[in-house]
């Protein structure tokens, strides 16, 4: 429980309070609008008391967004942390007003503990008497009860807990460029592994204290907003690498892909290194290159540690509420120090990276976006439902999910089996990359559609149906069944589905099956599903004459194949020279069993690729054709 896995369940719930954050930033830099000239002079000291006031309770915010998090988002968890934190808050105060305040430790602390109380009471059963407060009720009253003793624990240690962020912010500050340097580099290691929330944690909401007005403020990001001029040392060094390095490296990718498929990768990387540039978003841009060049995302690292000991050095102190972007470098301006620094700073950064990684792509022959045999299909971003189904089979379906989430950039899951997880599968569904953390624990980085992928899914393991998905036969090009240049085809004479112009000889299984038949002329091969779908595999229009001269058939009737198993070998000189077309339908010659059919765009498919074309098989139909058997 307590493993990688639940490092990175606990680093998407420290996530989930940061959501609130950016309103606190807005809030305050509308405080400096002219509101008094307006004649409404009272309105910025009420915009920044609620500005300040979001990070004065942060503790709070805190507390039940990591128990949200940690537990699906359950509604009693949130409340049995909320009322936590005033238990604590009561005693404490009650025991001494001027003593231990409410703060990120103490709010980490009931959030996590409240997360490990859903999931240890919430089959909690109890005498039928006493069940009114057993399972998830019985978690705000241990709560409660739990709250009462760690307050009265912190007002006995609370001074030497408070004395201990204050020396770990005296600590830190003592290492001086180097200790931002180290931070630096190990955000952007943590990155790739989905962990880098629990570093943020520390740095930006527990290490070093600011007292103002009778408020205290712990860590970076709420000390930079309460106007702390010694904040914002952990923030300030990732804009130049957000803002410039990263979409600098998206130009790159860009100038270096092949000049057939530039015009599509400088569509999809123009869109991330924008969506970098203005919010923040970095995976899209970083997992292009982290899984073909492991090294050059150390050196990638390496580098921005030292851009941030570099602004440090230059006595740049900026923050953020959320994520280091171009919108975010424009809302906190005003509460920054040396903050325009940023820009030439971060043109030099982008100049340097946009060179190293154009050298090295191009040196070591990088397979980068655009350079590789085949690009993945992200024409597909916006048709989330249909990759939905196909992502969960590829994950090796319903069964062997044991827990899914979603953050903003990625799907973090434990799964029964993650040798059943079909990568490539993924990386044709748009996935940038697949993470494996072993022992089940498996990430898989979408961008920004995660959440969108993550709910659609969830939808899917809610119903009860039968999908089957099929594989593209062959390489070459799906085009619409109604395209077929055939009467009989085109017309659903023979069935339902799709087609495929080939680009290579060779047919493979669609989807797991049984062969039921082979023409005599061997150019067509039928199966059979365990469903009951019966698939045609048809070679060409009007190529039965050709027989062995042009096919050679690798299977026979009664063999059992899955999918992307070799059916069939072609000769497709002969077939364009003599064939009427060379389009091969892949049909389902009853289509009467199928509820649903959704097909996916007609573009280049590669042999095997999981992403076709999907039904649903009725239930009622197919048991009814068992009986009439």
């Amino acid at each position: 429980m307590y493993g990688v896995g639940y490092l990175q369940r606990l680093g998407r719930a420290m996530m989930l309070p940061m959501t609130v954050l950016p309103s606190a930033a807005i809030l305050l830099l509308a405080a400096k609008l002219p509101w008094a000239a307006m004649g409404w002079p009272l309105v910025p000291d009420l915009l920044h008391a609620a500005g300040l006031a979001i990070f004065e309770y942060a503790p709070f915010i805190i507390a039940v967004g990591i128990a949200l998090g940690l537990s699906d988002q359950t509604a009693f968890v949130g409340i049995s942390a909320l009322a936590g934190m005033f238990v604590f808050t009561a005693i404490t105060s009650a025991y001494d007003p001027q003593g231990t305040h409410p703060n990120m430790f103490a709010g980490a602390v009931i959030g996590i503990v409240t997360g490990w109380a859903h999931e240890r009471f919430k089959s909690f059963v109890l005498p039928e008497f006493l069940q009114l407060v057993g399972g998830s009720r019985v978690i705000p009253l241990f709560m409660c009860g739990f709250s009462l003793v760690f307050a009265w624990l912190m007002i006995g240690v609370g001074d030497v807990v408070s004395g201990i962020a204050a020396a770990s912010g005296d600590l830190v500050n003592s290492a001086g460029g180097f200790g931002i340097f180290l931070y630096g580099f190990l955000h952007r290691i943590l990155v790739a592994f989905g962990l880098h929330h629990v570093l943020n944690h520390v740095f930006w909401f527990q290490v070093g204290e600011y007292k103002t007005d009778g408020a205290l403020y712990f860590g970076d990001m709420p000390r930079f907003f309460a106007g702390d001029p010694s904040a914002g040392a952990y923030m300030a060094g990732l804009y130049p690498i957000i803002m410039f390095a990263l979409p600098a490296i998206a130009l790159a990718i860009i100038h270096e892909a092949r000049r057939d498929l530039r015009p599509k990768i400088a569509a999809q990387f123009r869109m991330a290194a924008l969506g970098c540039f203005l919010t923040g978003v970095t995976e899209p841009i970083e997992f292009a290159f982290l899984f073909v060049a492991p090294y050059l995302f150390i050196v990638h690292a390496l580098l921005s540690g030292a851009v941030m000991w570099l602004t440090w050095e230059l006595g740049v102190h900026h923050g953020f509420s959320f994520s280091a972007g171009a919108m975010e470098y424009l809302i906190n301006l005003h509460l920054s120090t040396n903050g325009w620094l940023i820009l030439p700073l971060g043109l030099g950064v982008g100049v340097l990276y946009y060179i190293l990684f154009r050298w090295c792509i191009r040196r070591f022959q990088l397979r980068t976006p655009g350079r590789e045999d085949a690009a993945r299909l992200d024409d597909w971003a916006g048709d989330v439902p249909y990759r939905a189904p196909l992502i969960l089979q590829a994950l090796g379906g319903k069964s062997n999910i044991v827990r899914m989430d979603a953050c903003i950039t990625r799907l973090r899951l434990t799964l029964e089996d993650d040798r059943k997880v079909d990568a490539q599968a993924l990386r044709h569904l748009g996935a940038a990359g697949v993470i494996r953390l072993g022992s089940g624990h498996v990430q898989v980085v979408f961008g920004t559609y995660s959440e969108l992928i993550c709910e659609e899914i969830e939808k899917l393991m809610q119903q009860d149906v039968r999908q089957v998905h099929f594989h593209a036969p062959v390489q070459g090009r799906m085009i619409p069944l109604e395209a077929v240049d055939d009467p009989v085809f085109s017309g659903g004479l023979v069935g339902r589905g799709v087609a495929f112009i080939p680009e290579k000889g060779e047919l493979v299984a669609p989807v797991k099956g049984r062969i039921v038949h082979i023409h005599p002329s061997l150019h067509a091969i039928g199966l059979k599903t365990d469903e009951g779908l019966e698939v045609l595999l048809h070679v060409g229009i009007d190529s039965s004459p050709l027989g062995k001269e042009a096919f050679t058939v690798l299977v026979r009737e009664g063999d059992e194949v899955s999918p992307g198993q070799p059916l069939m070998r072609f000769q497709l000189a002969v077939l364009r020279k003599r064939a009427k077309s060379l389009a091969t339908p892949m049909l389902i010659t009853n289509p009467e069993i199928v509820r649903s059919w959704r097909f996916a765009p007609y573009k280049p498919v590669k042999k095997g690729q999981a992403a076709v074309m999907s039904v649903v098989v009725d239930h009622k139909e197919e048991q009814f054709q068992g009986v009439g058997e």
